[in-house]
């Protein structure tokens, strides 16, 4: 049978990607700074190992002829996936992936260096040569699925997201908000004068931040027999579903930082941790794009960890770990904090998708080549300083240096984080028009049914249904951005 044939195939493919995510995760957390070279060869050769064994001419024999033999509802879901997959794989030859996998790693072993040097004259003509790539990576994926290049890209992060259709809402939710930070802004201001500010003691020892962070993860749902906690430059969810790896990074100064960033990196590792097993070494069993990813990360993150609800439960568990006493009304000013500021992972709820839309908008002008890397900083100054008043021109590692993204040829991702942000208000809306008391279970620590519902709606689906269909399956409607711009309203406006 063809299918046994494909079932066979995705075992030793689940393999390779195994060894090459536990790789990958080491590569940013624990490995020698002098293993880096070594490393990028090794994983090149096992990225071309998997791309040679995953666009094998045979296997698109294997899938014909599995379309035509009596299968089962999920057997029928998993080969048009596979059918999904190995077209998109396809576009690409095996010598240009070993080429590109090698750029992109020494590009970002060169950007932890250089960025901490905010030397971004030393770090151009790695950016450039990986922009080549991406571009050359653009116009293969384009030629084969009949997409715009920008389009092609995205189809790698998230099935059916085209740029003719996020464009305009962002757009959209550009205006909204750029009339709302001022107004956000300054009810803040208005409640900070009649309640000043409890400043943070500033003193956060790491060991006792980390097991603040083990105590959330564990409590919020995570499976520490099947993941851990470790330290990055950049705060990443990565590993395989049976051992996840996330981690977070420590300002001593200020322990919600990191709190939020391991809350958000959990919200990642929930959605592996609970998807269908059965399915793991097919497509199917893969979790459906990273909007939906992102959705489930910043649900955690700001639909639980900036609720206020959340908070009843979580500062005495704070107190116990930090040796802090809060009060409710101190905590949420710092948890609610809306602040014009560089750094998209430490932005605010409020004027973080305006990080996001600068970024989406300026890499589309990269991808086209309408818009030379060299000339990247200007342009990033331009647009945050229209959308947010501030100015990186002397300051390029907060500026286009200061996401991983771009190094390591991740373009088209993105938008992923706003189309999120928007999903996980939509899915809370949904969740506790079913669940009332979701609030209440909150406030005692209990997260069972609010991740029961998630797992059912979310989780155990993998990638069986398109992004659009899943939400609708889920919250019972399309996406309606109008949840987002609500709960903003509802948390930082006038109301």
């Amino acid at each position: 049978m063809s299918f046994q044939k494909l079932d066979d195939l995705g075992h030793k493919l689940e393999a390779l990607e195994h060894a090459l995510a536990i790789l990958g995760a080491d590569e940013a957390t624990h490995m020698a700074v002098g293993g880096g070279e070594k490393r990028a060869e090794a994983m090149s050769a096992l990225a071309g190992m998997l791309h040679a064994r995953a666009t094998a001419p045979e296997i698109s024999d294997w899938i014909a002829a599995a379309e035509q033999e009596t299968l089962n509802e999920e057997q029928q879901a998993a080969v048009g996936e596979l059918r999904r997959q190995y077209t998109n794989l396809t576009c690409l030859p095996v010598e240009f992936v070993e080429r590109q996998t090698t750029a992109r790693m020494r590009s970002e072993q060169l950007w932890r260096d250089l960025r901490a040097k905010n030397d971004w004259a030393g770090f151009l003509p790695s950016l450039e040569g990986v922009v080549a790539l991406v571009r050359e990576e653009a116009a293969l994926r384009a030629d084969v699925l009949g997409l715009d290049p920008y389009d092609a890209l995205m189809e790698q992060y998230d099935p059916g997201n085209r740029a003719a259709d996020i464009t305009p809402v962002f757009a959209e939710l550009k205006t909204f908000l750029k009339g709302f930070v001022p107004e956000a802004l300054a009810v803040q201001e208005a409640r900070l004068a009649e309640r000043p500010l409890k400043p943070l003691s500033g003193s956060y020892a790491i060991d006792r931040q980390r097991e603040l962070g083990l105590a959330m993860m564990a409590a919020v749902g995570f499976d520490l027999t099947h993941g851990s906690l470790s330290v990055s430059h950049h705060p990443f969810c990565g590993g395989v579903p049976s051992d996840v790896r996330i981690t977070t990074r420590y300002k001593t100064s200020d322990f919600l930082s990191a709190l939020m960033g391991v809350l958000h990196e959990t919200g990642h590792a929930l959605y592996e941790q609970n998807l269908p097993k059965a399915w793991s070494h097919w497509p199917l069993g893969k979790a459906r794009g990273m909007a939906v990813h992102e959705s489930q990360s910043l649900f955690v993150e700001k639909q639980i960890g900036r609720n206020p609800a959340f908070w009843r439960w979580a500062l005495p568990v704070v107190e116990k770990h930090l040796g802090e006493a809060w009060s409710l009304d101190d905590i949420l000013p710092h948890v609610h904090r809306v602040e014009r500021g560089l750094i998209r992972v430490d932005a605010d709820e409020v004027t973080y998708p305006l990080h996001v839309i600068l970024r989406y908008e300026l890499e589309q002008e990269l991808v086209s080549g309408r818009l030379d890397v060299a000339d990247l900083p200007e342009a990033w100054d331009a647009k945050m300083r229209d959308y947010l008043g501030l100015s990186t021109i002397d300051n390029p590692a907060d500026g286009p240096m200061q996401d991983v993204h771009w190094p390591g040829a991740a373009f088209g991702y993105f938008p992923s984080y706003t189309l999120g942000a928007m999903m996980a208000a939509q899915q809370w809306a949904a969740l506790t028009r079913d669940y009332p008391s979701a609030d209440g279970d909150l406030a005692k620590g209990d997260f069972s049914a609010i991740n029961d519902w998630r797992r059912e709606r979310i989780w155990s689906q993998g990638s069986r249904w398109s992004t659009p269909d899943l939400l609708e399956r889920a919250t019972g409607e399309k996406l309606n951005a109008a949840h987002f711009t609500e709960h903003l309203k509802k948390r930082y406006g006038r109301s």
